[in-house]
């Protein structure tokens, strides 16, 4: 299927591993120019040579506003402009309410919803003057369906999806789509550490039996970039094998 993204642009925070890497070469394999971050340099060079398409590679730190900042103007001088922008960072540490203090929400919040929105704000403007951009947030089905012993994370990334929404829906008009997709498990590093090295599906109570490959998830992002999905704004899609059991 031609997404009709050939020759655009994307910026894709947190791509040198798991599900930022899977979506960064699904655009680049639909013929985008993508800019990739990640904090280890040999790490994200080696990620933007694996992607290929002249992906380039950017050492940066988007858990801090400043971080996500310098990202963006980083990858515009880099790109010219930018098309697509997808907000990814890793989790915050695992705790409850009892074990997290207070202190601890502010480091995951500049993480997970601060800096997100630090990123969209320096792009929007531009993608609203060329009438056209799309913006897709890697959250978490924890938004849905909070996941025990991640409070930090459930509260962020409810907090971001909030903030997409409402963005979404007063740039609708200028050609701008903004959504989100909430991941269940998927083999990442991420999961390895929360479940091991090799996480089971039927424990995990993922009704499709199996664990999420990135790939996929990263093909759904491209799509909800594509002119094909351009009527859809606003939307938070899980994708977890059938994990989310609400209706809505």
């Amino acid at each position: 299927m031609d997404l009709g993204l050939a020759g655009r642009t994307a910026a894709v925070a947190g791509g040198s591993a798991g599900l930022g890497f899977a979506t960064a070469r699904a655009l680049a394999n639909d013929g985008v120019r993508v800019v990739i971050c990640g904090r280890d340099v040999a790490r994200v060079t080696a990620a933007a040579s694996k992607i290929g398409n002249s992906c380039v590679g950017i050492s940066c730190d988007v858990s801090t506003v400043i971080g996500a900042e310098s990202f963006i103007q980083q990858a515009t001088k880099s790109l010219g402009h930018i098309d697509i922008l997808v907000l990814n960072s890793g989790g915050p540490q695992a705790g409850n309410f009892a074990s997290t203090s207070v202190e601890n929400y502010d480091k995951a919040l500049e993480n997970g919803l601060m800096s997100m929105i630090a990123m969209t704000k320096k792009v929007v403007p531009e993608m609203q003057s060329r009438k056209w951009g799309r913006i897709v947030a890697i959250t978490s089905i924890a938004v849905r369906q909070p996941i025990a012993n991640l409070i930090l994370s459930n509260t962020a990334r409810a907090g971001l999806t909030a903030f997409l929404k409402t963005v979404a829906r007063e740039v609708a008009g200028d050609g701008v789509t903004i959504n989100t997709v909430q991941p269940g498990i998927h083999a990442t590093d991420r999961i390895t550490q929360l479940y091991g090295a090799a996480p089971d599906a039927k424990s995990l109570d993922i009704p499709a039996g199996i664990v999420g490959d990135p790939k996929d998830l990263g093909d759904v992002v491209a799509f909800l970039c594509s002119e094909s999905a351009k009527f859809i704004t606003g939307a938070n899609l899980q994708v977890d094998g059938g994990a989310y059991s609400g209706l809505i």
